[in-house]
């Protein structure tokens, strides 16, 4: 008897510790922190008594440390009664740091402000327990978000997670959608107006026109030293190879299908299939062509091994005839340069291949989360809605007015209405990016298309970008899709990075060896036998799996 009353009291203990740890670790969170009965009215804000959160975020660390010293918390806390007691970390330390503090699972914050969560971040403490589920919170306290999901009902289906849950709450940038978005292209190649002028020569609109330019850039260099007074020598072309927006890549959509190359190598057909981009056979054509040029000394030799601090310095002392970049002013300035158009390849073929993920502009999935150490999720949730307000966001995103003593991103002026909007300032010499830096909080926020010229006005620098892309770019933009930004399983998650390493790493490195030393022909069939090797097809079948999935769950959401 005594036998049996140890052995049960042995289960009941191994139960009761089996519960403790699953709900340490296995998500288990109470559901009153993920669906609170809380009254709207309670989270009305102002608040009639003060409350706090507490947040983890971060700084550079040449600006103010202390978030509740920024002018946009000092006037959040006065709007909304609610004191934040920040841990704040220097930016560059933020990683080491962060996952720190969420190991200590009893003390926990509220949640992270900027919390800098990949996929695999998000599935992985959300199954521990460390973050908690939101969905219930954004329906019932979060009426700014609500409402940019109800208009882009593709935002809620990138935060939803393969389970069922949202985890994190999003950062939403538009600028553009669709094929006019700002993300549309990164790679922009820039082509010297003023030496094509000087040379008398139009702007190229195919292959063999550019290398007719190019090769006029070489034989006049020279001249177009003297001339415009260029320290160092001549550069025909330039670019830093496999560096995103610093890739040539974009030069060679003209030859076979048009696919060219992206980013991540991947493209999406008109029929809805996933497709690896350096293993098309116009990929193989167009890096023939790119090896012609660097046979023909129109390549800048440092390409394949300079860093982006070389790349600008050369840039800023007028070196480049043709050079890639998100924007000619970090390289040289606008004035001299212009965007080159999509060249038509040997068959007569123009296209563009947008970047994956930009049909839905700027956004990112894991910018802010809610830790199982929340007692008031309802005012959480409530609180950060506030940052999803059309001026709030824009301020928290860019910077802020009124600042005295400094400059300050905006003025406070009003629209064709009377109200309220942010307007961009003339910034003179002061450098953007340290006011940026100095004033904006960054966090969850949401910019739609449709508040320009409502609550805030369109930064000048990308308006101009956007204007001369729509110009350059847009009628040359014919495939149908892009591959989304979907959210995997940490199943898949894991295996895509793990085949990604491989396949990546080897398909770069052929291309940067091709591109300079030539030999694609030769060794072609043996590259396609070693990316299958390497999983390309599994890959591939993976990725289609999330696009089609992504393509039903939006048409499902858009029904609702």
């Amino acid at each position: 008897m005594r036998k049996n009353v140890k052995k049960s009291i042995c289960i009941l203990l191994s139960l009761i510790m089996t519960a403790s740890l699953t709900a340490c670790g296995g998500n288990a969170v109470a559901q009153a922190d993920i669906d609170p009965d809380t009254p709207i009215e309670e989270v009305t804000f102002p608040l009639a008594e003060t409350k706090e959160l507490s947040f983890i975020t971060n700084a550079p660390a040449r600006t103010e440390q202390d978030p509740n010293k920024r002018t946009i918390f000092r006037r959040m806390e006065e709007q909304t009664n609610v004191h934040v007691d920040w841990t704040c970390f220097v930016s560059d330390q933020f990683g080491d740091k962060k996952n720190l503090a969420l190991a200590q699972f009893g003390a926990l914050p509220d949640g992270l402000f900027v919390a800098a969560m990949g996929d695999y971040d998000l599935l992985r403490y959300a199954k521990q327990g460390i973050i908690i589920p939101l969905e219930n919170l954004i329906d019932k306290y979060m009426p700014n978000l609500q409402a940019v999901f109800e208009k882009y009902p593709e935002y809620r289906v990138m935060c939803t997670a393969p389970d069922g849950h949202i985890y994190s709450f999003p950062w939403i940038e538009q600028l553009g959608a669709g094929k006019e978005a700002i993300q549309a292209i990164g790679d922009i190649p820039y082509i010297n107006k003023k030496w094509l002028d000087y040379l008398g020569l139009e702007v190229p609109k195919t292959t063999a026109e550019l290398e007719n330019v190019l090769i006029a850039f070489r034989d006049h260099a020279e001249e177009l030293q003297q001339e415009f007074d260029i320290t160092g020598s001549v550069i025909p072309m330039s670019f830093i190879i496999n560096n995103g927006d610093q890739d040539p890549a974009i030069l060679i959509n003209g030859f076979g299908q048009g696919y060219g190359d992206t980013g991540d190598h991947f493209a999406v057909t008109d029929e809805g299939k996933v497709i690896y981009t350096s293993v098309q056979e116009g990929y193989k054509e167009g890096i023939i062509w790119l090896h012609h040029l660097v046979e023909e000394n129109l390549v800048d030799p440092e390409a394949f091994t300079q860093d982006w601090s070389t790349y600008v310095a050369k840039g800023k002392n007028h070196r480049y005839g043709l050079c890639f970049t998100w924007d000619i002013a970090n390289i040289d300035n606008y004035d001299d340069y212009v965007m080159l158009p999509a060249l038509a390849g040997p068959d007569g073929l123009v296209n563009i291949t947008r970047q994956n993920g930009s049909e839905t502009s700027g956004f990112d999935r894991g910018r802010c989360v809610l830790t199982s150490n929340c007692r008031d999720t309802a005012l959480a949730a409530a609180w950060i809605d506030q940052m999803y307000a059309p001026i709030q966001s824009a301020q928290n995103n860019w910077g802020t007015y009124g600042e005295e003593g400094t400059a300050n991103i905006f003025e406070m002026s009003t629209n064709d209405k009377g109200e309220p909007m942010l307007k961009h300032m003339d910034l003179g010499d002061n450098s953007p990016v340290e006011i940026r830096e100095n004033q904006s909080v960054n966090g969850p926020l949401a910019i739609l298309n449709d508040y320009y010229g409502v609550y805030v006005t369109e930064p000048d620098d990308a308006k101009w970008r956007l204007d001369n892309m729509h110009a350059t770019y847009l009628e040359d933009m014919n495939s149908k899709y892009v591959f989304p930004n979907v959210f995997m399983s940490m199943e898949d998650t894991n295996r895509v990075s793990q085949l990604d390493t491989d396949i990546k790493k080897y398909a770069e490195q052929m291309k940067a060896s091709w591109i300079l030393n030539g030999g694609i022909e030769k060794e072609w069939d043996a590259y396609l036998q070693k990316m299958e090797e390497y999983g390309l097809s599994e890959y591939l079948a993976i990725k289609q799996k999330y696009f089609d999935a992504y393509l039903a769950s939006l048409a499902e959401e858009e029904t609702k």
